[in-house]
């Protein structure tokens, strides 16, 4: 089967799982990812954001005005760069957070349960993946 194919089944199937998580909390899987991102209390760019949960940026620009709406996080004007936007987790973000994590984390256990031994082997390989990819496919002088 194309590889494609796998990853797009495998990542449908774990999302499926972590939305009947995040239910409860009527969050969506990518805004889960946009607060998981910013769980690290950095304050991130929309680009950054948008890089890393793999979303085009006006629908990023629509999760974040979600979870600004839900008083989850928030924007400040970069104190470096004035023409860049940060955005931060909230104390209730932070708070909604530490509450789902565990779940979460228990759906991520349970997908690579399946491999067994090989499943660290498999996040190995898809962070390199996920790194490597994006160099490899820049136009080569």
């Amino acid at each position: 089967m194309p590889l494609g194919r796998l990853l797009a089944q495998a990542g449908r199937l774990v999302s499926r799982l972590t939305e009947a998580v995040l239910a409860s909390a009527t969050l969506t899987v990518d805004q889960w990812r946009v607060l998981d991102l910013l769980a690290d209390r950095a304050g991130h760019s929309m680009s950054e954001i948008a890089g890393a949960v793999v979303v085009p940026g006006p629908t990023l620009t629509k999760i974040v005005d979600r979870l600004v709406d839900a008083a989850l996080v928030y924007r400040l004007v970069d104190d470096r760069d004035r023409r860049r936007v940060l955005v931060f987790i909230s104390d209730d973000g932070r708070a909604l957070h530490q509450r789902l994590e565990p779940s979460v984390a228990e759906v991520e256990a349970q997908a690579l349960g399946v491999l067994g031994t090989h499943g660290p082997l498999m996040l190995e390989l898809l962070t390199r993946l996920a790194e490597d990819m994006p160099r490899a496919l820049e136009p080569r002088p």
